[in-house]
């Protein structure tokens, strides 16, 4: 199954990254430049590279590799974790993790890696910053009610919470600029085309155009859907079990929950998505569950859209397969 001249499996800490090859076992290295090259320079010309999406630690070796010509593959976690539990594994540490990733490389398919560009780079580290903030501020504005209700017995505490809100809108409204500036000048078209469809904000439209680099790291919806996380799964073991169909729920949780959010909007104002909700409901399903068909319905016209280039027509959008 595996073509390549020989797997490496990796395994990246903080301060370290363990590392296991197919062919030369165990190996580890510091997590900096200076590492990573000493790597480099052990890796045999058709190398394969695979290792687990850890949030920050990953990125930096993953994008080095990339750009030295090293094939990198950049594994969900979760499918990492249910290969070592089909292996029965008792025990767990970097080493054993960095050799089950190896294996899993070796005996199944694992997409490829791109490298993140600068804008795209940027433009998700910028919706990062921006939650911190706004989990900030929401946690301003309920500490400035507190005091409300107490009276505020303390001006200095009160005014000191107001300005730090003020200074968080103030960071808010510059990184939303700064996203708008940075996804413009490159898809202000696709952007324009995603905020015709009914339930679709602008902040959506970004952060859609931003994880899928422009809607090109996916050939068709599905993929797409399965990479939010909002694909059914259906439980059922013999006649037993009745088991209630549900969202895988592994995928990018953040454009999980903003699609979701637009679902309410679009039950309103998207004529396909408002009759997809009440066919549902008036089957006896729970609205929880038609509006996640509903955040399903909107992605996939997303998709359609930005690969037509076509902006949102009703009539158009109505008859496509459900």
């Amino acid at each position: 199954m595996n073509k390549y001249t020989e797997t490496f499996g990796i395994d990246i800490s903080k301060d370290v990254f363990d590392c296991y090859g197919s062919i030369q076992g165990h190996l580890q290295f510091k997590n900096t430049e200076k590492g990573f090259n000493k790597f480099l320079k052990l890796l045999p010309e058709g190398s394969l590279v695979v290792m687990e999406a850890t949030g920050y630690y990953h990125y930096r070796l993953a994008q080095f590799l990339y750009k030295n010509k090293v094939v990198v593959s950049v594994v969900n976690p979760l499918s990492i974790k249910r290969f070592i539990q089909m292996k029965l594994a008792k025990v767990k540490t970097d080493k054993s993790d960095a050799k089950a990733v190896c294996e899993y490389g070796l005996t199944q398919e694992v997409p490829l890696y791109n490298a993140l560009t600068n804008t795209q780079s940027e433009c998700l580290q910028l919706f990062r910053l921006l939650d911190a903030y706004l989990k900030q501020r929401t946690a301003t504005k309920n500490k400035i009610h507190g005091e409300d209700v107490l009276g505020v017995p303390s001006k200095f505490v009160y005014r000191s919470l107001v300005r730090n809100k003020k200074q968080l809108d103030k960071e808010v409204k510059a990184i939303e600029l700064k996203i708008l500036s940075l996804v413009k000048e490159e898809q202000q078209e696709q952007l324009t085309l995603l905020q015709s469809i009914p339930g679709i904000g602008l902040k959506t439209a970004l952060f859609l155009i931003v994880i899928t680099d422009g809607f090109t790291k996916f050939e068709n919806a599905s993929q797409l859907c399965s990479y939010v996380g909002i694909t059914p799964t259906i439980r059922e073991s013999g006649s037993s079990v009745g088991g209630r169909a549900r969202i895988s729920k592994v995928g990018n949780r953040k454009l999980r929950n903003l699609l979701f959010l637009c679902a309410f909007n679009a039950c309103k104002h998207n004529k396909a998505c408002r009759e997809l909700y009440h066919r549902i409901v008036n089957k006896g399903k729970s609205k929880k569950l038609a509006l996640i068909a509903v955040a399903n319905k909107l992605l996939k016209q997303c998709f359609a859209i930005a690969k037509s280039k076509r902006p949102y027509d009703e009539t158009y959008v109505s008859i496509l397969p459900r």
